[in-house]
């Protein structure tokens, strides 16, 4: 059997993208991020700065160049999965992370105007690990993430 590309295939077959396999779970998505990440662990990655003060707004459509975000979105297989952008909406919406969850893995508070992938990637399994627990639910609705 040869191995055709799947724009080949469409050429000479009915090829349905829904159906070759199943939809992945958070968890999924998260660990697959962080095996990106992990790749190149002493990447440089850029930050975003001051997360928490800005209007939700402004703060789902910020974006970096060279971010841990810039990562999943290069990734073919998560932009097959709903993937839309490099954003930090779209990847709250995409990895369902909450915006301390987020704040600790991109913001610059931590580590300056860049972070290491393999750091980055530690604090996405962080992340996959739990929940949003009752400190983070009170953070984002009472403090800083209005």
């Amino acid at each position: 059997m040869k191995h055709q590309a799947r724009e080949r295939l469409q050429i000479v077959a009915d090829v349905h993208a829904d159906m070759q396999r199943s939809t992945m779970t958070r968890g999924e998505r998260l660990a697959r991020w962080a095996e990106l990440l992990e790749q190149t662990p002493d990447r440089c990655l850029r930050t975003l700065s001051q997360t928490e003060y800005q209007p939700a707004t402004q703060r789902d459509k910020m974006r970096s160049a060279g971010s841990a975000f810039t990562v999943a979105f290069e990734d073919a297989v998560l932009r097959a999965e709903g993937l839309t952008d490099d954003t930090y909406g779209e990847a709250k919406r995409f990895f369902e992370l909450t915006d301390w969850q987020l704040h600790q893995i991109v913001c610059g508070c931590y580590s300056g105007t860049t972070v290491r992938a393999g750091t980055a990637a530690q604090w996405v399994r962080d992340a996959a690990q739990s929940r949003p627990g009752l400190f983070s639910m009170l953070w984002d609705a009472l403090f800083i993430f209005r």
